[in-house]
């Protein structure tokens, strides 16, 4: 079988998973996306006092000015998530969830991590294509007539905006060492995360992308495993969250393709 009968094979099984999932698909991939805000709003309630405590020792900000930051982040995101869940304010919702990442980034320390810098990164990605979602096409004056701006809509640049930075996550995966089993991952997805962020076989792409990460968040992020009293609980569950967040980012783009400004859209044209 040559490379390009794989290739025509492994497209031709991408196309039936997206008929047979094309109702349940985008469901799935808001609840994936939004399990980490949901994780992390549950755990502000049950963490409430070590929260506030952290807040207050690590910025001298006082109590109540601590406890009013848990409860915007216990409020935003709990109350964001079943917004976009139950399909109200979905854009209110995003920007909420916006806020909560670029308070958490700075309340936490984030921004001098580089490792979590991307993936909060990848987390609003994530958020960008939810916004797209959302928004209806672009009409045109004229019922059938392309619109000169198709590959500029604000949706087709919310989707190009999504793409790029989910690929950030992946770029926290990847191994530098010389074991021939890091070189070949880390060729494989780079090669794929390429792909996604320049729209080129994109629903193939992240699909496989889907399946590597899956492997990845149930093999390595297994919190469930960790005695809940050990601190390699609390941050494999972060980590499996958070990936779980991603998984439903490139979800979204299976489900809404890649938009206007990508290879795929352009040999349609």
């Amino acid at each position: 079988m040559g490379h390009g009968d794989l290739m025509s094979r492994a497209e031709d099984v991408a196309d039936q998973f997206l008929r047979t999932t094309k109702h349940h698909l985008p469901h799935v991939a808001r609840l994936c996306l939004v399990s980490t805000f949901l994780e992390d709003g549950v755990r502000m309630w049950f963490q409430w006092g070590e929260q506030s405590e952290y807040i207050d020792s690590t910025w001298g900000c006082g109590r109540f000015l601590a406890n009013i930051f848990v409860l915007l982040n216990l409020l935003g995101q709990l109350g964001g998530c079943v917004l976009i869940l139950s399909r109200n304010f979905v854009q209110y919702s995003c920007f909420a969830l916006f806020t909560i990442i670029a308070l958490q980034t700075v309340a936490y320390s984030i921004l001098w991590d580089l490792k979590f810098l991307m993936r909060n990164l990848a987390l609003s990605g994530g958020l960008l294509l939810l916004l797209a979602e959302c928004r209806g096409e672009v009409r045109t004056v004229f019922a059938g007539v392309p619109s000169l701006g198709h590959q500029s809509s604000p949706k087709h640049l919310l989707q190009l905006g999504g793409r790029v930075l989910l690929i950030l996550m992946f770029m926290t995966l990847l191994h530098f060492d010389l074991s021939l089993f890091s070189i070949l991952q880390n060729l494989v997805g780079t090669a794929l995360i390429v792909l996604v962020a320049v729209g080129f076989k994109t629903k193939l792409a992240a699909l496989t992308l889907v399946a590597w990460l899956l492997c990845i968040n149930f093999t390595f992020n297994a919190f469930w495993t960790i005695p809940s009293y050990k601190p390699m609980h609390d941050f494999l569950k972060y980590d499996f969250f958070q990936t779980t967040s991603v998984i439903g980012g490139l979800l979204l783009v299976v489900a809404l393709g890649p938009g206007g400004v990508s290879m795929d859209e352009k040999k349609e044209w």
